[in-house]
């Protein structure tokens, strides 16, 4: 299942996360995943691991046309000179000349000009064919709205928190109002339960009954239902394992349909809250963190 992106790049819909997969078991996820039918690859340079997806992808045996790769720029990049930099930086570990899609990870309104400037050098990339698409990640509507009246190039994709227990129809709207695909990170909940991150009484969404529910009815699992979920509403999702059989059961989601009702089930569990870092928010030492050469 492909999704055409506002500048006609089309981009499969279903994609391999490895955030928080340590680099000495991303090469093999990375296999295990196009192995199992992936052709969508996201990482990032704050996520340490782009020399091994791209390790896990040469030994695929696939041609690096049939492989969508998707990173991001980390930032203490930020800045129009730090950001095409950035690029060398990422195709560098990749082992690749071009990449599909490079977004900003962070909108940093506490550097929103440096932010802006790093659009900019996204703009050039995408005119010197050095990048297919550009984007954004964690960008709510006011950070939307300022940049795009401060730069050219509408994003081609918004990555943002989405699962059921936090679905950001607000942000979803302003994406759809300006042609931005909706992209969800952490898609079946991850992170309303990975250990060490916030607060440990979170509910796990992956053990909701409502979800459990529909997933009987289908004789699928939860994580399938909520990817399903994702791709029925037009949403790219990008599922993190490092598990072979995790990561082949999470592509197993095109042979059944969600009805009206079980949507509608599954977006009232929504609870506005987030379980991630609030884009609003400065981490000052977190967006220091210098990112390698390669």
């Amino acid at each position: 299942m492909e999704l055409t992106l506002n500048n006609g790049v089309t981009m499969p819909a279903l994609g391999l996360g490895v955030f928080q997969s340590p680099p000495e078991q991303t090469t093999a996820a990375v296999q295990s995943a196009l192995h199992a039918g992936y052709r969508h690859i996201d990482t990032a340079a704050a996520y340490g691991n782009e020399r091994e997806v791209g390790e896990g992808i040469r030994r695929s045996g696939l041609d690096r046309s049939e492989v969508f790769i998707e990173t991001k720029v980390w930032v203490s990049d930020y800045g129009y000179d730090e950001t095409l930099h950035a690029w060398d930086k990422a195709v560098g570990k990749l082992g690749v000349e071009q990449l599909d899609l490079l977004i900003l990870h962070q909108p940093a309104p506490d550097r929103f000009a440096k932010t802006i400037a790093a659009y900019k050098a996204l703009e050039t990339l995408l005119a010197d064919g050095r990048v297919r698409a550009i984007g954004v990640s964690n960008f709510m509507p006011h950070h939307l709205k300022q940049l795009l009246a401060e730069t050219d190039a509408v994003p081609a994709v918004n990555q943002i928190e989405l699962h059921p227990y936090f679905a950001q129809p607000d942000v979803q709207a302003a994406d759809a109002a300006s042609g931005i695909l909706t992209q969800a990170w952490s898609p079946i909940g991850g992170i309303t339960f990975y250990p060490g991150w916030g607060d440990e009484n979170r509910r796990n969404v992956m053990e909701d009954p409502v979800i459990a529910a529909v997933g009987n009815a289908h004789g699928k699992t939860p994580a399938q239902v909520m990817l399903r979920w994702h791709l029925q509403q037009g949403r790219s999702a990008i599922p993190k394992s490092t598990n072979p059989a995790r990561i082949a059961e999470n592509f197993d989601v095109f042979d059944f349909e969600l009805s009206a009702a079980d949507i509608a089930a599954i977006d009232a569990l929504d609870t506005g809250r987030r379980s991630g870092p609030n884009p609003d928010e400065a981490r000052l030492e977190r967006f220091a963190m210098p990112i390698p050469e390669a």
